[in-house]
C-alpha cells in the first residue's frame, strides 16, 4: 500500500509540474520518513552527496564539454567538409553528411541532445536550402543524434553504469558496434527517400578535394583515437579519457585559430546547467533507491515476472516493452536512474549480462527520445527546423524502424554487440 502511495505522490508532482528529481526526492524521503521515522532523514543530505560524486559520474559534464569545445573550435565545420567530400555524389549525400557527422560528434559528446542542438543548428538550414523538407530535414537529424547515446561514449551508459554497479569501459564497447549498424541502416533509408523524392547530388567525387578536406581535418582524427583507442587498450578509464577529450579539443581548436570564446562560454553555461540536471536526479534517486532496497521491491518484482515466465527471451522480451513505454513519458537519465535499480536483481537470477542489459537499455530510451510525447531530441530538432512535431513523426517513424531493428537484433543475437567485450575483457 505504502509503494502504491509513493507512486501517486511521484505522479501526482509530476503532473503538477514539479521537477523530476524534487519529486522522487521527495518521494523517497516520505517512504522512509513512514517506515524508519524521523531519524533516518538525519543523513538525507550526507548520502545525496555521496550518490552524486562517484568518480565515473566525472565523464559526463567532460565529455559535454569537449562537444562544445568542437563546435567553438572550428573543428565541426572541417569534419562535415571532409564528409560531405567523400560522400557527396551519393543522391541525398547532404542527409548522409549529417548521419555521419552525428556519428563522429556522438563519439566526443556522448548526449543526443547536444549533438542535434549542435548539429541541426548547421545541418537543417542547409538541407532545407537544397529542396528536402522541413519534416525531412528535422528527422534525419533527430534520429542520427540518437547516435549520441549509443555509441561511445554515451551518458546513459554512464548512469546505467553506476546504478546497476557494473562497467562503463565495457558498456562503451559493447555500444560500438550497433551504433555503426544504425547508422548504416540510417543512411540507406535515407538514400531511399532521395531517390523517391529526387534529392540533389551534393557534388561530383573529387579525389584532390577528399584528401584536401582530410588533411585539414586530421587532427580533429585525433579526438576518437584518444577516447576509443584509449578505452579499448585499456590505458585509460572512461572518465580519464573524457578529460584527455577536454584537452585535445581545446588544443585542436586553438591549432585551427578558430576558438570562439563568446560561443564556448554560452555552451559551457549550458553544459552545465545540462550536468546540473542529471546529477540532482542521481542525488534524488539515492533516497528513493535507499527505500525500494529496504522495502525489497526490486526482489518482490522478480519473484512475481519470474512466477509468470522463467525464460531469460520472454523477460528480456517484457523488459523491452516496459523500457519503451518508459521512454515514452521520462527523459534517458530520469528512466535510468528510476527503474534500473530495481529491475537489476531479476537481471542477475536470470543470468543476463548486465552489460548485455545496458546496451538494451540504452537502445530503448534512444528510441524513446524520438517518440511523443516528452522527445526531448525530436522536439529540439522540430524547433530548429519549425516543423510540426506530428509531420516529422510521419518521416521519421521509418527511421525509427532502424533503431527497432538493431534493439531487436541486440537483444536476441548478443553475440553480435558482444564480441568485443568478450575479446577484449574476457
Amino acid at each position: 500500500m505504502l509503494i502504491l502511495l509513493m507512486f501517486l505522490v511521484l505522479v501526482a508532482l509530476i503532473c503538477l509540474n514539479v521537477p523530476i528529481a524534487v519529486a522522487l526526492a521527495v518521494s523517497g524521503m516520505l517512504g522512509l520518513l513512514a517506515t524508519e521515522g524521523l531519524s533516518s532523514l538525519v543523513t538525507v543530505a550526507l548520502d545525496m552527496y555521496d550518490g552524486s560524486t562517484k568518480f565515473s559520474l566525472i565523464a559526463i559534464p567532460m565529455f559535454v564539454l569537449a562537444g562544445a569545445i568542437m563546435n567553438a573550435g572550428g573543428i565541426t565545420d572541417r569534419l562535415i567538409n571532409f564528409i560531405s567530400a567523400l560522400i557527396g555524389f551519393v543522391r541525398g549525400g547532404l542527409a548522409m553528411v549529417n548521419i555521419g557527422v552525428s556519428l563522429f560528434f556522438a563519439e566526443i559528446s556522448g548526449s543526443a541532445v547536444a549533438d542535434v542542438a549542435a548539429m541541426g543548428s548547421i545541418m537543417i538550414p542547409q538541407m532545407k536550402k537544397r529542396g528536402y523538407s522541413a519534416p525531412m530535414a528535422a528527422a534525419v537529424t533527430s534520429s542520427s543524434a540518437s547516435l549520441a547515446i549509443i555509441i561511445p561514449p554515451s551518458i546513459p551508459m554512464i548512469l546505467y553504469a553506476t546504478s546497476a554497479n557494473t562497467s562503463v569501459e565495457q558498456l562503451f564497447v559493447a555500444g560500438l558496434v550497433p551504433g555503426l549498424l544504425g547508422a548504416a541502416g540510417l543512411m540507406l533509408v535515407a538514400y531511399i527517400f532521395a531517390r523517391r523524392y529526387n534529392l540533389p547530388v551534393e557534388e561530383a567525387f573529387n579525389f584532390a578535394h577528399v584528401k584536401a578536406t582530410f588533411i585539414e581535418a586530421l587532427p580533429t582524427f585525433l579526438l576518437p583515437v584518444i577516447i576509443l583507442g584509449g578505452i579499448f587498450g585499456g590505458f585509460v578509464t572512461a572518465t580519464e579519457a573524457a578529460g584527455l577529450a577536454v584537452l585535445a579539443a581545446l588544443l585542436i581548436g586553438l591549432w585551427y585559430r578558430e576558438l570562439d570564446l563568446r560561443y564556448l562560454k554560452r555552451a559551457m553555461l549550458d553544459g552545465g546547467m545540462q550536468t546540473a540536471v542529471v546529477m540532482i536526479l542521481v542525488a534524488a534517486s539515492v533516497l528513493m533507491g535507499g527505500f525500494l532496497t529496504r522495502a525489497q521491491v526490486p526482489q518482490e518484482l522478480a519473484s512475481t515476472i519470474l512466477s509468470i515466465t522463467e525464460s531469460k527471451y520472454l523477460i528480456l522480451l517484457i523488459l523491452n516493452f516496459f523500457f519503451l513505454i518508459i521512454g515514452f513519458f521520462l527523459h534517458s537519465a530520469a528512466a535510468i536512474i528510476l527503474v534500473v535499480p530495481i529491475v537489476i536483481p531479476l537481471i542477475q537470477q536470470v543470468g543476463i549480462d548486465p552489460v548485455h542489459f545496458g546496451l538494451v537499455v540504452t537502445l530503448n530510451l534512444a528510441i524513446g527520445q524520438q517518440t511523443p510525447p516528452v522527445a526531448s531530441v525530436l522536439i529540439t530538432a522540430c524547433s530548429i527546423a519549425r516543423a510540426n512535431i506530428w509531420d516529422v513523426t510521419k518521416v521519421n517513424i521509418y527511421f525509427v524502424a532502424v533503431l527497432l531493428t538493431v534493439l531487436m537484433i541486440c537483444t536476441y543475437v548478443p553475440s553480435i554487440p558482444m564480441f568485443l567485450v568478450e575479446y577484449f575483457y574476457r
